[in-house]
């Protein structure tokens, strides 16, 4: 027999659905009904300036025949897969460092973390006059060692790893996670380990991944994510090259569309050739390939996390 709630508690119900609503109409206006709009835009031939006139799976047909979709996508699954490992590496590398006890141990994790707090725009400006050929540091720097460094946002050969090196540096928010994960592996494995003559290599191999699996493969989920949106760096790197926007009416996306990510090209499909239709069957496709990613990233994790017999 279902038990009848008193009044007092009825009006507990009552009082914090009403603290919720405004949240979930936010929710709702602001993420569910543009949600529902863009599926139904994607077979829609749209734009500001006139009705939505249905046209099927056009806009899909459209995307996959657009040579420039290919290209965009190409670059931007060259982040996915470079870009994710290397800075996932490079978190893990850090998190161990900040996690041995040494003078100054606070400082370094402060000075490692401190770029992921900098705005993406004034850190991307910073990183523009960095990689100037004449008067940059970075070539300055390899000049010291008698190398004459590239043009690196003016040479589509030296684009895109210009991008890597701009996002390996800002990983600190990583880096924390992966340092919490490495404090969370009990020590005593290690003393065990040590006993029995493994060194440091073993140890990392036997003990520190299959320790903190769960922990990586979830952030490389969140990165490969974060990769798939890859839009403002190169925005601002165009925007700025260009001196202050592409060219009217015209898609860039860098010298010889080497950094044309993909939701740029969709930002361009959208707001300056103004196809709204075409633009919402990209933003599905794209959210489609993400999901499918990671759904396989996800059981993958669980599959570790079991191997590594982590509860």
């Amino acid at each position: 027999m279902k038990k009848q709630l008193t009044i007092q508690q009825k009006r507990n119900e009552r009082n914090g659905f009403l603290f919720a609503l405004p949240w979930i109409i936010g929710f709702i206006g602001f993420s569910v009904y543009p949600l529902i709009a863009s599926l139904y835009y994607s077979f829609t031939e749209f734009n500001p300036v006139m009705a939505p006139k249905w046209v099927g799976v056009e806009n899909y047909r459209n995307v996959f025949d657009d040579p420039l979709v290919v290209k965009a996508l190409s670059n931007t699954l060259f982040m996915v897969l470079v870009s994710t490992p290397v800075n996932l590496i490079a978190a893990l590398l850090l998190a161990m460092v900040v996690t041995r006890n040494f003078k100054g141990r606070g400082l370094t994790r402060t000075i490692f973390f401190l770029p992921s707090v900098i705005p993406m725009v004034a850190a991307t400006m910073v990183w523009i006059w960095m990689f100037d050929p004449t008067y940059g540091y970075i070539n300055h720097f390899l000049s010291l060692f008698g190398m004459e460094g590239p043009s690196w946002l003016m040479d589509p050969r030296f684009t895109k790893w210009a991008l890597l090196l701009m996002g390996t540096w800002s990983t600190g928010t990583t880096m924390l996670v992966c340092m919490n994960a490495l404090q969370d592996v009990p020590r005593s494995y290690y003393e065990s380990a040590e006993i029995d003559g493994a060194n440091a290599i073993q140890r990392f191999f036997h003990i520190t991944v299959p320790g903190i699996a769960h922990v990586l493969v979830y952030q490389a989920v969140l990165n490969m994510i974060n990769a798939f949106q890859y839009f403002q760096q190169v925005y601002v790197i165009i925007s700025a090259s260009s001196g202050g926007g592409s060219n009217a009416g015209v898609a860039s996306g860098g010298p010889a569309n080497s950094i044309l990510m993909y939701p740029l090209y969709l930002f361009h499909t959208a707001f300056t050739y103004f196809d709204m239709g075409k633009a919402s069957a990209m933003a599905w496709l794209l959210f489609i390939v993400v999901s499918i990613l990671t759904f396989v990233m996800t059981k993958a994790t669980k599959r570790i996390t079991e191997n590594a017999g982590v509860e």
